[in-house]
């Protein structure tokens, strides 16, 4: 256990560190930044100086304002190339907030456009995108196990097992699981 606390320590260092040196990149100082993402300056020192963990929410706010993936953003931390992506390879990511889970079965690469994500949302969870990290990002969403209310610009689509949600994302989105029942869903990016 104590192997996977240093792990996650370290991917949240890394994610830190990435998105202080993206933001440099830019010429962005924090408070550039705080006014594209809606991100508080405290809390973008703090992200950024690895004093506390990022959330899904706030990654997704980041990420739009970069005009990155949050599997992008992943990607910019985690190390190397390869065809086969075992299992036990797989980077997984925690929202601290929500007990979001997320996988990366096959992480972005090279000239690949698609990505695909296996992702765990706890019941009685919530978590608001404010806008998508690329307008037009076309995304289809396999529920495997649970249930799952997606709200997309304004309309809710309540999914069961085996129901698949196909759309380019433009707004707002919010992902949801009642407080019986968590959610299972594979996510693909194209």
């Amino acid at each position: 256990m104590g192997s996977a606390l240093t792990e996650d320590l370290s991917v949240d260092r890394r994610i830190a560190e990435r998105l202080k040196d993206l933001r440099r990149e830019r010429g962005w100082s924090l408070d550039a930044l705080a006014g594209r993402s809606g991100v508080s300056r405290a809390t973008l020192s703090r992200l950024e100086a690895g004093a506390v963990s990022p959330t899904a929410s706030v990654l997704g706010r980041l990420c739009a304002a970069f005009g990155l993936t949050l599997s992008r953003l992943m990607h910019m931390v985690e190390d190397g190339f390869a065809p086969v992506v075992r299992r036990d390879g797989q980077p997984v990511w925690t929202d601290p907030e929500t007990g979001f889970e997320r996988r990366a079965v096959s992480p972005p690469a090279g000239g690949l456009a698609g990505e695909a994500l296996a992702c765990r949302l706890p019941a009685g969870a919530r978590i608001a995108y404010d806008r998508p990290p690329r307008p037009g990002l076309e995304h289809h969403l396999v529920l495997l196990e649970g249930r799952l209310t997606v709200r997309l610009d304004g309309q809710a689509h309540d999914l069961r097992p085996g129901d698949c949600l196909r759309y380019q994302l433009f707004g707002a989105s919010v992902f949801a699981t009642p407080d019986d029942a968590d959610a299972r869903y594979l996510l693909f990016m194209v």
